[in-house]
Parts: C-alpha cells; sequence; structure tokens
C-alpha cells in the first residue's frame, strides 16, 4: 500500500510539472561562427502540453522584422526534466537575402529556481529545403507572462483550410459571460439546451475555426485547449442554421480544473454567443 502510494505521488508530481510548461518562454539562441547571427532571440509558444507532449510555435528573430516561425512537436521525460523539442513546417520568414532558416531539435532541461523556470541545452539542424547542416549553439529560456508575437489557436490543416474559404454573415456578438479561471487546462462541451430538433452551430475559438458545422445533441461537442496566462480568450457560437424551433441554443458546460460552469447561449442569423475566459496565474 505504501509503495502504491508512494508511486501515485510520483506521477502526480510527474503532471504537475508536464502541465507547467505550457505557455511562454523567451531567451537567446546562440549560433556558430558560420552562421548567419551570432546571436538570436528565440520565443516558444507550447499551446498545448499533457504529461510526455507539447506542441506549439517558435519564434526565432533578430527584430520584428526580421524573424522565422515555425511549427514544433515535443516529448518530455517529468523523472529527468528533459524535453526534445523537434520543428517541423516553416510557418512565415523575412530574412537577409544571404540566410536561410534552420529546421532545428532543441535539447532542453527545465529547472526551477524560486518563482524562475527555465529551459537550458542545445541545438542542432539543417537549412530549410536541404540537408546542409546548420551550426550548432546554446539555448536560454525563461517562463514570461507576455509574447512579443500573437499567440496562435492550435488548429488542424483541414480546419485552417476550411476557414480560408469561409465566407461569415456579418453578426453581432453578445458577450454572455466571462469568466477568471485559475488553471491552463479548460474543457469545454456543448449540448442541445432544449428539443433536439437540427441545431447546427461552427465553434470558433479567438478567430480561430475548431468545429465547423456540427450538430447539437444529447452527446457533447467537446472543445479542449491550454490558456496562457493574462489572455483573454474568446469562444463563439455562429449559427449555420436554427433548427426546426429558432432561435440556436445551446448549453455549455465548462470544466477549469476541479471548477465546473454552465452557460446557456442563444444564437441567431442577427447575433452569435460569446463566452470570455481569462486565466489569472
Amino acid at each position: 500500500m505504501r509503495l502504491l502510494l508512494l508511486s501515485f505521488l510520483v506521477l502526480f508530481s510527474c503532471s504537475l510539472t508536464a502541465q507547467s510548461l505550457t505557455g511562454i518562454w523567451r531567451g537567446k539562441r546562440t549560433q556558430g561562427s558560420q552562421g548567419c547571427f551570432p546571436e538570436y532571440f528565440l520565443e516558444l509558444h507550447i499551446t498545448w502540453s499533457n504529461e510526455t507532449s507539447m506542441m506549439g510555435n517558435a519564434y526565432s528573430y533578430v527584430n520584428d522584422k526580421q524573424f522565422t516561425k515555425v511549427n514544433f512537436t515535443g516529448k518530455y521525460n517529468p523523472l529527468n526534466k528533459r524535453m526534445v523539442i523537434t520543428e517541423s513546417a516553416v510557418l512565415q520568414y523575412s530574412v537577409p537575402a544571404n540566410c536561410i532558416p534552420c529546421i532545428k531539435i532543441y535539447d532542453l532541461i527545465w529547472s526551477k529556481n524560486g518563482a524562475q523556470e527555465a529551459l537550458l541545452g542545445d541545438w542542432q539542424g539543417h537549412e530549410m529545403g536541404n540537408n546542409t547542416a546548420c551550426p550548432p549553439g546554446k539555448i536560454t529560456l525563461n517562463r514570461e507572462s507576455i509574447p512579443t508575437f500573437p499567440v496562435d489557436i492550435f488548429q488542424n490543416d483541414s480546419l485552417l483550410k476550411l476557414q480560408q474559404n469561409l465566407k461569415l454573415q456579418n453578426r453581432e456578438k453578445e458577450v454572455v459571460q466571462t469568466l477568471t479561471i485559475d488553471t491552463s487546462n479548460i474543457k469545454i462541451e456543448l449540448y442541445d439546451n432544449a428539443e433536439i430538433d437540427d441545431d447546427t452551430v461552427s465553434i470558433f475559438l479567438n478567430n480561430t475555426l475548431l468545429l465547423h458545422k456540427k450538430r447539437l445533441t444529447d452527446k457533447p461537442l467537446t472543445v479542449q485547449f491550454s490558456a496562457f496566462p493574462n489572455m483573454e480568450y474568446e469562444l463563439m457560437m455562429y449559427a449555420e442554421n436554427l433548427g426546426r424551433i429558432p432561435p440556436n441554443t445551446s448549453l455549455m458546460v465548462i470544466t477549469a480544473g476541479k471548477k465546473r460552469y454552465e452557460v446557456r447561449l442563444s444564437s441567431s442569423e442577427q447575433k452569435s454567443a460569446v463566452v470570455k475566459f481569462k486565466y489569472l496565474r
């Protein structure tokens, strides 16, 4: 029994550490003498994480005019606090003509000294479009509360393509409720609020499409996301139709840590229901 309790406590402690990785990390990235610049700023947006995995965006920049934005995924070992991040698609870049963005792999260790959290380690990589190695270097990052670059909401490729071709009606936004929460992990479930009458909705988070033309029933439509500290989030329910009994109504159940909220929403062809969130750490 004692061994079982000890194992549970170890796993629980590891889970807390992994969850805390979501957020903004900013600092410096150095590069060897053959690199385009000897030193860059680096900002990681870990937009989603669980006990062992993560994903987000990385910004390497000299200033706000010269930067690269890259997607990444990562693995985390809560026992030794080691994180390996692998960059993938280059989403955007603006660099001098003689420079080529690097696709990088980071090998980092998480540490905490008082209230300050840090990620320290090395990186290596290859040039975008070929296998030529980039001069490797060091990385030093600290957790920050305010980003230099806008924070994206994670969206899969199919929804991204859908949103690029969407033509929404211009509707008034009605803020139904504003919630202040004390955890980064948020789950939202949407049900039909009354008789199931083929109400169909699309769901946007900070203007990013997360659910498209989904029918409300007695089984939940679910959206989960990791909130960044001090950042405002706006979830909008856009009515694609009004069902057989107008207007389009739903019950939203919000689970934030141990707290649970219920909000009733109503959208029509004139207005869209909105719930706002803010995570205070």
